[in-house]
C-alpha cells in the first residue's frame, strides 16, 4: 500500500487538531512534540524485565500507546460496526505499510489517517485492519478500535486475524534497507506484552487455525506458525520485506528477555542443514496482494453509515 505524507502546513494543522481530540497535559505534550519535530527515538527498557510473580512469571510491560483519539478525526471518520474478539492472543503478526521511509515522526498521525482512509474507502474495510503502528522513532500506535489491552480480532492477515494481533512497521523495507532500532525494539515490546497476556514464549510457535482458503492453507486446516510471525507466513506476500523479515529472529529474542525468560540454547544440529519441518496444514496455490493506493490530495469526508 502507497502513503504519502504531506509536510509543512498540514503538519501544524494536524497537530492542532489533536488538541481537540487529548484532554489536559497530553494536549500540551503533543503539540511540543510537532514543535520540535517528533524525531526522538522513543525510550524502551530492554533490560528490566517483567516482575517474576507466580500468576504473571512471564508478563511484560506494557509500552506507552498513543490512543486513536491522537490520529482519528473527523475529517476520514466513519461510523463503524461493534468491534469484535478473541478469547487471547498467542501469535502476532508484523507487517510494513509500503509507504515511504523519509517521513518526520511528527507526520505520523496523518500517515495513519491516510492509511485509515484508504482501507475503509477503496477497500471498504470496516475500521484500519491492523492492531497496532510503530514509526520510525519507536512511537506506538493504537490502531484498530476495541481497546488496546483486549483481545480485538484484526483485519491484517487473510485466514489468521483470530487469536492473533497484527504490528504495522510505518514504512518499506525492503532487503537492504535500515530497519530503525527504535522501531524494532518498540515492536519487540508490543509483541512481549501481548504475548505475556497468555504466557506465550515469542521465540516457539502458534497453531493457529486458518479461517479462510485465500490464506497460504485451506479453511480449517491446523496450522503451526511462529509466535512472532511476518505477514508472509500466512499469507503469499513480500511483506514485511526481507530487512524487516531478517531482524525477527532478534525481536523475538528481545521480546522473549522482556518477558524475563532466559536465552534460549543453541539449537542442535540438524540432518539437513538450513532446513526445518514445516508447518501443519495444506498450502495452497499462492496470492499476491494488490498495493493500496492513496491519492495525493486530502483525504475526503467519509459519508456517514456502516461500511
Amino acid at each position: 500500500m502507497r502513503v504519502f505524507p504531506r509536510a509543512g502546513r498540514r503538519t501544524v494543522i494536524t497537530a492542532l487538531t489533536l488538541l481537540g481530540c487529548l484532554p489536559g497535559l497530553a494536549a500540551v505534550l503533543v503539540l511540543l512534540q510537532s514543535a520540535q519535530g517528533v524525531d526522538r527515538p522513543a525510550v524502551i527498557h530492554l533490560a528490566a524485565p517483567a516482575p517474576a510473580s507466580p500468576a504473571a512469571r512471564h508478563r511484560a510491560p506494557r509500552p506507552r500507546i498513543v490512543p486513536r483519539s491522537a490520529w482519528l478525526n473527523d475529517t476520514v471518520r466513519r461510523t463503524q460496526p461493534p468491534p469484535r474478539y478473541d478469547d487471547k492472543v498467542v501469535a502476532v503478526f508484523v507487517h510494513h505499510t509500503d509507504s515511504p521511509n523519509g517521513y518526520s515522526c511528527a507526520q505520523t498521525p496523518e500517515i495513519i489517517r491516510r492509511l485509515y482512509a484508504g482501507q475503509t474507502g477503496d477497500r471498504a474495510w470496516d475500521d484500519i485492519g491492523y492492531n497496532f503502528l510503530v514509526d520510525r522513532c519507536g512511537t506506538v500506535y493504537e490502531g484498530r478500535a476495541g481497546g488496546a489491552d483486549r483481545a480485538v480480532t484484526g483485519a491484517h492477515t487473510q485466514g489468521f486475524n483470530h487469536r492473533t494481533a497484527g504490528i504495522a512497521a510505518l514504512g518499506t523495507f525492503t532487503a537492504g534497507v535500515p530497519v530503525p532500532r527504535a522501531m524494532a525494539d518498540s515492536i519487540a515490546a508490543v509483541a512481549a506484552w501481548k504475548l505475556g497476556l497468555a504466557d506465550i514464549d515469542p521465540r516457539g510457535s502458534a497453531r493457529l487455525v486458518s479461517s479462510n482458503g485465500r490464506s497460504r492453507y485451506r479453511a480449517g486446516a491446523v496450522v503451526a506458525l511462529p509466535a512472532v510471525a511476518g505477514h508472509k507466513d500466512g499469507y503469499m506476500t513480500n511483506c514485511p520485506g526481507a530487512a524487516l523479515i531478517e531482524r525477527l529472529p532478534e525481536i523475538r529474542e528481545t521480546a522473549a528477555r522482556l518477558q524475563g525468560r532466559a536465552r534460549a540454547a543453541a539449537p542442535s544440529p540438524s540432518r539437513t542443514p538450513g532446513r526445518s519441518a514445516p508447518p501443519a496444514g495444506t498450502p495452497l496455490r499462492t496470492f499476491r496482494e494488490t498495493p493500496l493506493r492513496i491519492s495525493l490530495g486530502p483525504p475526503a469526508k467519509a459519508s456517514t453509515g456502516t461500511p
